[in-house]
């Protein structure tokens, strides 16, 4: 998980899931509680689906 998708790919990471922003990178603290929160989820479960995707090489997961 990364909010520099340029920079994991130069250090050859294979499974890379962009996050929000450099300093919040997994919230957005302009949201309420319960956005927030399902905000966190969406990515934690992207995070967690990427895992489990056979990859070769680089993959960006939208």
């Amino acid at each position: 998980m990364c909010t520099i998708t340029p920079v994991s790919l130069t250090v050859g990471a294979n499974r890379i899931i962009p996050t929000v922003a450099i300093p919040h990178p997994l919230g957005n603290p302009n949201l309420g509680k319960e956005e927030e929160y399902n905000l966190r989820r969406k990515l934690v479960e992207k995070a967690l689906q990427a895992l489990q995707t056979p990859v070769e090489g680089q993959n960006i997961f939208e």
